[in-house]
């Protein structure tokens, strides 16, 4: 299932607010789209679980950043999705 621009910004909202759990809930549900796996990488970095999230952001296409700052990879995402 590809999860909505809609369905992501609830992720992303999640994520803002610091609850890596609902945004999980939400994201888990799409393991196809880049833009989902991006956000389960970033949820995975909240969650202090960098295997995992390297693993996300290799299924998003993404490079890992070197540095990860969750604020402004979810920035990012957020404009990503509205792009879409």
């Amino acid at each position: 299932m590809t999860l909505t621009s809609r369905q992501l910004a609830r992720a992303v909202a999640h994520i803002e607010k610091g609850d890596w759990r609902e945004a999980h809930d939400i994201v888990q549900r799409d393991e196809a789209s880049s833009l989902s796996c991006w956000a389960h990488g970033i949820v995975h970095l909240m969650e202090g679980d960098i295997p995992n999230a390297r693993y996300w952001y290799c299924e998003a296409k993404r490079d890992f950043p070197a540095k990860p700052d969750i604020a402004a990879e979810t920035r990012a995402l957020r404009a990503a999705i509205h792009e879409r």
